[in-house]
């Protein structure tokens, strides 16, 4: 048996089943199945197969978030700031393309207060974001015909998109299209 912690394993079985089955075809028995644990070892780490979906994507928003904390508090030029951020959210949402796919198919299956929580922790992250966009339009490093908020959900649309024509095997590299997104936000931000 693996080595690696129950809760790992568990959600790494439950990511491949949802992406393979759908979250609402798998069933948990199947996921302790593939796990190598009994059903009371799941329980102790998560309540229900929503607290998995929910820690699914949990888990990667709370690396990006990590990493947007670092580059906004880095103190390189606003520009910098918002390319590094742009890139990253891209390099990482593609790294776990298969999370934030399975999430965004199966987030209306959460229970209200998850889903709540999941947008609360969204919208945090999607301010701190906007944030950058909302400083350089202060400085005079942006343009400011067009409101941050608007930018923002642009910007995120695309990303999200990602997992419908994003290819690992493709003939660009999670770094290159992070790169050409960051370069359209800010090329597209310049006065």
């Amino acid at each position: 048996m693996s080595e690696e912690p129950v809760p790992a394993r568990l959600l790494s079985a439950a990511t491949r089943l949802f992406a393979e089955r759908g979250f609402d075809r798998t069933s948990v028995q199947e996921i302790v199945a593939a796990a190598g644990v009994t059903k009371g070892a799941m329980y102790h780490y998560f309540g229900s197969k929503d607290d998995l979906l929910h820690e699914i994507y949990g888990r990667v928003l709370r690396l990006q978030t990590e990493q947007l904390e670092k580059v906004v508090a880095s103190g390189e030029p606003v520009s910098a700031r918002l390319h590094a951020a742009a890139s990253d959210v891209v390099v990482s949402s593609i790294d776990n393309l298969d999370d934030t796919t399975i999430f965004f198919q199966s987030m209306h299956q959460l229970s209200p207060s998850k889903r709540k929580a999941v947008r609360a922790d969204r919208r945090r992250y999607h301010v701190l974001f906007r944030s950058l966009i909302e400083e350089g339009q202060r400085d005079g490093v942006f343009r400011t015909d067009k409101p941050a908020d608007i930018v923002v959900d642009f910007f995120f649309g695309s990303v999200h998109h990602l997992a419908v024509w994003y290819r690992s095997d493709g003939r660009l590299s999670a770094q290159e299209v992070g790169t050409h997104y960051a370069d359209l936000l800010v090329d597209s931000l310049r006065p």
